[in-house]
Parts: C-alpha cells; sequence; structure tokens
C-alpha cells in the first residue's frame, strides 16, 4: 500500500516530529506529492532530531513545520485550513501524570484538533492513535503460566475486541480514554469523518522516548551498550507488538478505506504471532543482536497487566490491512538505527524502561 494523496494536497500532522509522526511524514514525503505540514512543540526527546531529518527530505517546498502546541486554538485552526487529511499524533510528555498540562494536551488540544477540522469547508478526515491500554486488564484466572509467558486458559482465544470493557488505571490511561470517546462523539455530532486506531506496543527506529513508551526500543539500546536490565515480575507479561511502518499503513488503510471506517474505533494489532513477552524479547534481542544481557529480577509492581494481545479482525476485514514486518526485522531495524545514531544524538540508554508505566526497567 502506498501513499494516494495527489499533487498540491495538503496534509497536517499534529506531533509530526515524535515517533509514529516522523515516520508517517516520510513516509509521505517520498510516496506522495502532497505537501505536509508538521506542528509540534519539540518536547518529546529525539523531536529535533526527527526534524532535522525530514527538513533534509523536504523537495520543492513540500515541508512546513509549525513550532506550536495543540492547545493554541488560534495556530492549530490556521494550520488546518486547505488540509485535506489530519493525523492527530500528539501525545502528552514532561510534566507528572495527571497534571493539568497532561489534561490538556489529550483532552482539550484532541477538542481544537476536531474543532478545526469542524470549521474547514473541506471537512478532512482525521486519523486518530490511541491505545490499547484503554481496555480492562484480563482477570488472572484467565491466565496461566506456560514457557517463558502467560497464556490465556480460553481455548482458541483470539484477542481483545473493540467491544471488550475499558478502565482507566493511571491518570495517562484516563485521559486517552475520554479524548478517545470524545473524538468518536464529536465526529459523530458534527459530521467529522474520524478514525481512532487502538494500538498496543508500536516499535520501530527514530523511538528517543523513555519511561512509558518505547520498551522494545530501549531494550535493545540497553542490550547493545552492554547494560544490564532489571525485570519486574515474572517476566512473562505480554504484548502485542507492531514496528512503526505497520501503523503508518494502517493509518493510511483508515484513509483510504474512510467511507466505511469513519466513526469508529478499531483495534490494530499483529496477533499471536506479534506477541512476545519481556523474557522473550529480551531473548529475541540477544540472539538478533549476537549479545547477552544480564537480566536482574525485582518485585512486580502494582498494575502491570499480565497480557495483551489485540483482536484486529474487523480492520483487518474492512481495509484488508495486515503487519508485514515480523518481530525480529523490528529488532534489526531499531538496531540499525541505534548504530547510526551512536555519536550524533543521545539515547538515553540509562533512563528508566517501563511496561504499562511499571513492570519493566533498564538498570539505572
Amino acid at each position: 500500500m502506498t501513499a494516494s494523496a495527489n499533487s498540491g494536497d495538503h496534509i497536517l500532522i499534529t506531533g509530526g516530529a515524535g515517533f509514529i509522526g516522523a515516520n508517517l511524514a516520510s513516509h509521505l514525503l517520498a510516496a506522495s506529492n502532497a505537501r505536509v505540514t508538521v506542528l509540534d512543540n519539540l518536547s518529546r526527546p529525539g523531536s529535533e532530531a526527527n526534524l532535522a531529518w525530514l527538513q533534509s527530505q523536504a523537495l520543492a517546498g513540500r515541508f512546513r513545520f509549525i513550532r506550536a502546541d495543540v492547545r493554541s486554538i488560534p495556530v492549530i485552526r490556521q494550520a488546518a485550513t486547505g488540509a485535506c487529511e489530519i493525523y492527530h499524533l500528539v501525545n502528552h510528555c514532561g510534566e507528572s501524570a495527571g497534571s493539568q498540562s497532561e489534561f490538556d494536551v489529550h483532552v482539550n488540544g484532541t477538542l481544537n484538533v476536531l474543532d478545526a477540522a469542524r470549521r474547514s469547508p473541506l471537512r478532512p478526515p482525521v486519523m486518530y492513535v490511541s491505545t490499547a491500554k484503554v481496555y480492562e486488564p484480563m482477570a488472572s484466572n484467565m491466565l496461566r503460566p506456560e514457557g517463558s509467558r502467560f497464556v490465556p486458559v480460553e481455548p482458541g482465544f483470539r484477542g481483545i475486541p473493540e467491544r471488550a470493557g475499558t478502565e482507566a488505571d493511571s491518570p495517562y490511561v484516563c485521559w486517552k480514554g475520554l479524548a478517545d470517546r470524545q473524538f468518536l462523539e464529536y465526529g459523530r455530532a458534527h459530521e467529522v469523518p474520524v478514525i481512532s486506531l487502538r494500538c498496543d506496543t508500536v516499535a520501530g527506529p527514530r523511538q528517543f522516548e523513555n519511561e512509558g513508551h518505547g520498551w522494545v526500543a530501549h531494550l535493545v539500546y540497553s542490550i547493545l551498550a552492554g547494560k544490564p536490565v532489571t525485570v519486574y515480575g515474572s517476566g512473562l507479561q505480554v504484548r502485542d507488538i507492531l514496528h512503526v511502518s505497520d501503523v503508518v499503513q494502517a493509518l493510511l488503510a483508515a484513509r483510504d478505506f474512510r467511507a466505511v471506517t469513519a466513526g469508529e474505533a478499531y483495534n490494530v494489532g499483529g496477533g499471536p504471532s506479534h506477541t512476545a513477552s519481556v523474557l522473550e524479547m529480551i531473548q529475541w534481542i540477544e540472539r538478533t543482536c549476537h549479545r547477552q544481557v544480564s537480566v536482574h529480577h525485582a518485585a512486580p509492581r502494582a498494575g502491570d497487566r499480565a497480557f495483551y494481545m489485540a483482536d484486529a479482525s474487523a480492520f483487518r476485514t474492512l481495509t484488508g490491512w495486515s503487519p508485514r514486518r515480523s518481530l525480529q526485522q523490528t529488532i534489526r531495524d531499531i538496531a540499525a538505527f541505534w548504530h547510526a545514531m551512536r555519536g550524533q544524538v543521545h539515547i538515553p540508554v540509562r533512563h528508566s524502561i517501563r511496561l504499562e508505566h511499571r513492570g519493566l526497567r533498564h538498570a539505572a
């Protein structure tokens, strides 16, 4: 699948200097003739490096950067003027969880983007990357340990469906869940074509974040740098992991099939072949990168979810999308990025790595 934007089309990406945003912007610049506007406040680690990378690719004046954030209503409205597509990829970074800033970015910022789309005579589709963390955790009696991972007790378990119950177990999840719900309800009320994609772990090149984001990349960086890692709990916790390029293709598929996808939230995941536990991921990285790592275990942290796998059948049926990159390819691409950026941009391998805000941390 390739970007189908035409010459003269204008595409706005909020958070476009972030991990997913930069990969999407690069793809659109390479695979279409569209003009791409990136709006970003450059608060996330590595965003300035990603911006420089995008600017190096810009041809014939097709790339524009606006340094601002989604809380600025006049700037958002101006940036959306003439946009035929909007990708809302902003994620809060910087202050403590539960802050007013976090709420404003996720909830009010999303509302500002939607309002700008509604005011536009083009009524552009708005694609949003939400989170699978909105779903309530699977109960312990629904799982059992098997080898190096937890597995569902239910035979033939296909993954968590969109109709599953939701639960906010942290301020971040609360605000993201509220933004997700607001996004859909606003679109229906004001006839703005909106599509929300709920992803779990997204990994790949151009990922600099630490803390609750980018745990796979930081495992790769840590192991390549010869740093020990500490696993909190058993390490059997399982996540659904996608290469960022497959998420980019999912966003484009949502756009291309918006006649049938608009107005809904969809799980985007890889299913059994794209799941891995913390321990399995460490083993995969060791084999792929030909390195050994010292692993230390510590007591589990409250709130760490034991298992997540998406049932993405609804989105696959409507769009034909499916992930093309294996977990091994994802690891290889992260490793290649780390090697390419060494000595140029500081990748903070000494910071914490956490799984679902808890559960896995790089040893300081």
